[in-house]
């Protein structure tokens, strides 16, 4: 019990004031930590106290504020967000192609058949549908705000439409009303109804591009098997998926598969590769009682596993829960956006009330009319859907870009803060090498591998995770069919061959077989171990007959990457908990200078609190639970994708291929994304400062210019459409 995190989805927001009053109303509940909503993605970032409240009572709030929250108690009711979501989109498809078909014929009569006898009534019958039909949520929202003394873009397309609407239903009506006074009865239903139009051609192409810029992430995250095979209670095996499991089912684990869920070895043996939790390449052995995690590997063998997590609990759920609460996280420019949203509405509303003063009184013989033009004008011009989409989906794109690089970024800040490294520390085990192991070095007794096949048929037929190693090392060689092979538990196999028996494992189980080691083998063997290597020896009952190095190492992209961040003006620092030849070793294979062996998890914070103090900002990249303390101290934090799901749960951006090479990337991806940021920013900005003294008609009593509502709703819904255009931008620019 105590505070908890929730990422939830929220239903029928239209504007970035909207998201600005649900995020109001949720921190207005009791029991409410924080509160942060993202428009572009639609979600709420909540913390609470669930002591005091409930997600049904914070559900409750936004409710009672007009708008809705998709509560998700378990995993399938994802495939109902997206369906609800894919319904949304149809339905307002539907409604843009019905605004447009209307609006055609009524742009068409209002430019060309004015002085058609009964134009007006046709008009008004296209119009009403539009109006009143395909754009009466505008309507119900804005009526919704006004409840709760609010005002949103919904109230200023509301005000503009509903207002040029029943002008004109008036003008039809009673056109002597205006030719008493020596006036034209205007009506301008084609500019209601085309700003209507324009408003929801505008909202489908936000949210076809909002949708594009998370597809690339639900792509990356189809990483494990939707079923798992389920011991039956008679014994029968049952391929299910995988959110029907439960606690205390048993599943059975295959060769060579992802384990699926945590669980406790009940059945079997095999060797599982942990490196994702541990940082180390050798795969760990597995007996009955023994723990298993979600996301190891599991080698050779197979075993039945009790679950003891489900759900949301698994290392999978946890890395796709932090990538959507990423996406609903606020980068520091946005919460400025965010306060300009909130006065922005009641600003323009009092705008466009001046100016119709203005032009009532000041305006002369036409100034009531042209007084309610500009009103209408003013209202339509001044929407904040560009100001409010600027900075969410240039992070949005960026996020996407970056995980279709293989580069998951959780956290808005961060890909502001990127584009500022100045040092990162890099950890060795599983970032800078591969994490696995590999055969570096043999050496044959008097330069004789004339029985290699054996040894290969050996590891072959051994369970070893050492084995493989040596296996694809000599991957040409064939085996032999007639060896008879013993496991030797915790010291290696035996094999007969023929009439002789040979060895393959530790040294202990040389000495126990009194096989005579030779002194240049020894020698050789005493070198290879003060270099970190692990040592297997190959044996006949009489004597060793070769000694195999096996060791972790170094990633391909290692040196380039290392390379390319100094380049970058970056100092790199290793940190490990390696013996110092090691490290010596490794840090001069890809041009580390600054590096600190035998470190303990807690000293590598220390180590980064050091760094900052001289003022550096500081990124960390590591893979295993003895990185978190140092991810969590660094400003930007980076996880490698085989890493463990602590390391990943405390990091900012995780590199799924662990791919050193994609942390330069990720540095220009923030570059570029803030540049975007800022160039949307400007835009939006430049557009209402230029746009709403146009609209109130500053520059008629100079050259007569007036803009048309119909004018100003096409220049809206592009100015929408721009912002998201230059965001999109961002997918095709080069890392």
């Amino acid at each position: 019990m105590g505070i908890v995190k929730k990422n939830v989805p929220v239903l029928q927001m239209s504007c970035a004031s909207c998201a600005l009053g649900v995020e109001n109303a949720v921190k207005g509940s009791v029991g409410v930590e924080s509160a942060s909503v993202n428009f572009a993605s639609a979600e709420l970032h909540v913390e609470y106290n669930e002591q005091k409240t409930s997600l049904k009572n914070i559900q409750m709030a936004v409710q009672a504020a007009g708008y809705d929250l998709f509560v998700q108690e378990d995993a399938e009711n994802e495939v109902s967000l997206e369906e609800i979501h894919a319904e949304s989109f149809r339905k307002l498809k539907n409604k843009t192609i019905g605004a447009a078909i209307l609006s055609i014929p009524l742009v068409v009569l209002g430019m060309f058949f004015m002085d058609m006898p009964s134009a007006n009534y046709y008009m008004w019958a296209l119009a009403t549908p539009v109006v009143l039909w395909f754009g009466k949520d505008f309507f119900v929202n804005a009526y919704k705000q006004s409840k709760h003394g609010s005002a949103n873009m919904d109230t200023l397309v509301a005000l503009s439409t509903g207002i040029a609407y029943v002008f004109s239903v008036f003008n039809t009506l009673n056109p002597m009303f205006w030719h008493e006074r020596g006036l034209h009865a205007h009506v301008y239903f084609e500019s209601s109804a085309v700003v209507i139009a324009f408003i929801l051609l505008g909202k489908l192409l936000e949210e076809k591009a909002k949708g594009n810029t998370s597809s690339a992430l639900k792509k990356l995250m189809g990483l494990q098997s939707n079923e798992v095979s389920l011991l039956t209670k008679n014994g029968d095996l049952k391929e299910i998926n995988i959110n029907l499991v439960q606690v205390g089912d048993i599943i059975l684990v295959k060769p060579g598969t992802t384990v699926a869920l945590d669980g406790i070895v009940v059945e079997g043996e095999s060797y599982v590769n942990e490196s994702m939790l541990t940082g180390e390449p050798v795969p760990v052995a597995k007996q009955i009682g023994s723990v298993v995690f979600a996301g190891t590997i599991n080698q050779k063998g197979s075993f039945q596993l009790k679950v003891n997590k489900v759900g949301g609990e698994t290392l999978l759920a946890q890395i796709i829960k932090k990538v959507q609460e990423a996406q609903g996280s606020k980068a520091p420019v946005q919460q400025l956006v965010d306060k300009i949203a909130a006065i922005f509405v009641p600003l323009v509303i009092a705008i466009a009330l001046v100016t119709l003063g203005l032009w009532v009184f000041l305006g002369g013989a036409n100034g009531s009319v042209q007084g309610i033009l500009s009103f209408v004008t003013v209202l339509v011009i001044a929407c904040p859907c560009a100001l409010g989409l600027a900075t969410p989906t240039a992070i949005m794109v960026g996020m996407g870009k970056g995980a279709e690089q293989g580069i998951l970024i959780k956290d808005a800040e961060s890909l502001e803060l990127s584009k500022k490294i100045t040092s990162i520390v890099l950890d060795k085990t599983g970032t800078l090498t591969e994490g696995k192991p590999r055969v570096t070095n043999i050496f044959w007794l008097n330069e004789d591998d004339s029985r290699k096949d054996i040894l290969v048929s050996i590891e072959r037929q051994s369970e070893h995770p050492l084995a493989s190693a040596v296996v694809s090392f000599y991957q040409d060689i064939c085996s032999l069919n007639s060896l008879q092979v013993n496991s030797l538990t915790g010291k290696g196999v035996e094999a007969s061959f023929d009439t002789s028996t040979y060895y393959v494992g530790n040294l202990k189980l040389m000495q126990e077989k009194s096989c005579a080691l030779d002194s240049s083998l020894e020698e050789m063997a005493n070198r290879w171990k003060l270099e970190a290597k692990t040592v297997v020896y190959f044996a006949d009952q009489t004597k060793v007959l070769a000694i195999i190095a096996i060791a972790d190492s170094l990633k391909e992209s290692s040196i380039e990457a290392v390379s390319s961040l100094k380049k970058a003006g970056i100092k790199v620092y290793m940190l490990t908990g390696d013996n110092q030849q090691t490290a010596q070793s490794i840090a001069n294979l890809v041009g580390i200078e600054h590096f600190e062996a035998e470190v303990l998890p807690g000293d590598k914070s220390d180590f980064i609190k050091k760094l900052q103090s001289k003022g550096e900002v500081v990124a960390m990249v590591g893979d295993g639970i003895n990185d978190s303390a140092a991810l969590a101290q660094a400003e930007v934090s980076i996880a490698m994708g085989h890493g463990s799901d602590i390391a990943m749960d405390v990091a900012k951006m995780t590199i799924i291929s662990s791919d050193l090479q994609k942390i330069p990337a990720a540095i220009q991806l923030s570059k570029q994304t803030v540049r975007t940021i800022h160039q949307n920013l400007f835009w939006a900005f430049i557009y209402n400062v230029i746009g709403i003294p146009l609209a109130a008609g500053v520059l008629y009593p100079i050259n007569g210019l007036l803009i048309n509502p119909m004018i100003a709703g096409a220049a809206m819904a592009l100015s929408s459409v721009s912002v998201v255009s230059n965001s999109l931008k961002l997918k095709v620019m080069k890392l």
